[in-house]
């Protein structure tokens, strides 16, 4: 690559250049920084590796008292290193073998981890977040992702790997924008996106689905048996289906084209204007600015600050501003307070950008969320595929996962933390789950299965996947009914334990548990 090619490459170029030259903390410079370590020849950038820190993208390092009490921090080497060897074949002792006693301190201690830094600062939403998930056997299934992915760390080592989106369950799909700002259906989420085995989505997916059906609809176990079961066929459908016809790159979901339960919820956002919308969720009476209520907190006095940080996001991301976007002029700034569960307790605020009508009518709205470590780092089996900095990599998979996706979708780093940044529109909206009746359930969850699939088929298109995905997947699958039976055998297992796991989590919730982290005394 000449000095006059460097200098021309988007960031995105750039970003895959220094991938190949192995260049370290390329996913925290900027375009003029990747140029210059290119052309030094793949000389070490300054930085940070990969940027896998500790629990929800904490450093997880071990700060020390004056009493001398360090906080336990985090284990992830520990379980990396278990991961490793079960990946290789050895025995080793799994989480999931745990019962009884030993298996509430290992639910306690993972809690305690995960939340390390929201908990030893006395976090309000943390506090809120335990709240909800003793509340909720699915909302405590979807609030501890690292529990789950400890169970089955190093598993199915000989399957192929794909861009897995990480949290798959019912409330993982949804309505969004697409780059065109016409509502498209996909999956919605991608903050715990990583390279791994395609069986630890599907994995993820059977229990949530299980667990989504029973607590949304009261659906018995054999009718939650079957709503799994047509996840994993509408998944082995797609896949096979994309296999064939190779048409993974052209393929969204809209109005026109989608299942009659998935047109008829996009059919729904579209009756939302956006003046409306803006009207009676987000603006003051004047439409000048965020209203103040429960979940928006106006910090006005932040907007000078985050017009820097928005030009340099849209830089730093090579953002093609549509002209609905006006200037990017940033009109004002508020917390997002309560939002997520997972997330919950993570910084986000929302930053309004003016419309070209200056007029309150028509501004847009884009989100910063803080992003946080993915649960499956250290888990899954090794691999050559590296994955950068937390917000980058959040880029990076909704850039792989969706045809023409939300052209807003990037990441930035500030306030020493990473962020990702999407936009948030009238017609963003996902089913709901507690009016579906059990055939609607089976529908969804066969809808669902099938969009899994064109996520994974994705993998090798604009991932980092070298080979044809489609059939080495379906190549590892094997005999359909088998794999099927391997898969609901597992989610009766898992969706078991976690039932059991969150009447431990209860438990120890009501005696205080989760009000300290775990420390070390010298």
């Amino acid at each position: 690559m000449t000095s006059n090619s460097l200098s021309t490459a988007t960031r995105d170029e750039l970003m895959d250049r220094a991938r190949a030259a192995g260049i370290r903390g390329r996913s925290s410079m900027s375009k003029t920084q990747l140029a210059a370590n290119l052309r030094e020849s793949g000389a070490a950038g300054p930085g940070e590796g990969s940027g896998e820190g500790g629990a929800e993208g904490e450093d997880g390092g071990r700060r020390g008292t004056r009493d001398g009490r360090v906080p336990v921090g985090s284990r992830v080497e520990s379980f990396r290193q278990l991961a490793e060897a079960r990946a290789r074949g050895e025995m080793v002792l799994l989480p999931r073998m745990l019962r009884g006693n030993d298996r509430r301190m290992h639910v306690r201690e993972t809690v305690r981890e995960d939340h390390e830094t929201r908990i030893a600062t006395s976090d309000v939403e943390a506090r809120e977040k335990f709240d909800k998930l003793a509340g909720s056997v699915f909302h405590f299934f979807r609030g501890t992702n690292l529990l789950f992915y400890r169970d089955i760390l190093g598993e199915d080592a000989r399957m192929p790997t794909v861009l897995a989106l990480g949290d798959v369950h019912p409330g993982k799909f949804g309505v969004m924008p697409s780059s065109d700002n016409v509502p498209v259906f996909g999956v919605n989420d991608f903050d715990d996106a990583f390279y791994a085995p395609f069986t630890w989505d599907l994995k993820r997916g059977v229990v949530g689905f299980m667990l989504g059906a029973a607590e949304k609809s009261g659906l018995k176990p054999k009718k939650q048996r079957a709503v799994a079961e047509r996840f994993v066929r509408g998944y082995i459908e797609g896949i096979a289906a994309y296999a064939t016809d190779g048409n993974e790159q052209d393929e969204q979901l809209r109005l026109d084209n989608a299942p009659p339960m998935i047109a008829e919820l996009i059919g729904d956002v579209l009756e939302r204007g956006r003046a409306e919308w803006l009207a009676e969720t987000l603006l003051d009476e004047q439409g000048s600015g965020f209203r103040t209520d429960g979940e928006l907190v106006p910090v006005s006095s932040r907007r000078p600050e985050f017009q820097d940080l928005v030009d340099r996001y849209v830089r730093e991301n090579d953002v093609a501003v549509p002209a609905r976007a006006g200037g990017m002029r940033v009109k004002d700034v508020a917390e997002r307070k309560g939002a997520g569960t997972a997330s919950l307790g993570l910084s986000r605020y929302f930053v309004l950008i003016e419309g070209p009508r200056a007029d309150g009518t028509d501004d847009l709205l884009l989100e910063f969320k803080r992003a946080r470590r993915s649960a499956l780092a250290g888990l899954v089996p090794p691999s050559g595929f590296e994955v950068d900095r937390q917000g980058d990599r959040i880029r990076h998979a909704q850039r792989v996962h969706l045809v023409n996706g939300d052209v807003f979708y990037g990441s930035v780093d500030f306030d020493g933390h990473s962020f990702m940044v999407r936009e948030r529109a009238p017609f963003r909206d996902d089913m709901s789950l507690g009016s579906l009746s059990a055939g609607e359930w089976k529908e969804y969850a066969g809808i669902c299965g099938g969009v899994l699939a064109h996520t994974h088929a994705m993998s090798d298109e604009n991932g980092l996947i070298d080979y044809d995905i489609e059939p080495a997947i379906m190549d590892a699958i094997g005999g359909h009914d088998l794999f099927v039976d391997d898969l609901l055998r597992f989610a009766d297992e898992a969706a078991a334990r976690v039932r059991r796991d969150h009447e431990h989590f209860v438990a120890d919730h009501e005696l205080g548990a989760f009000r300290s982290v775990d420390v070390v005394y010298r």
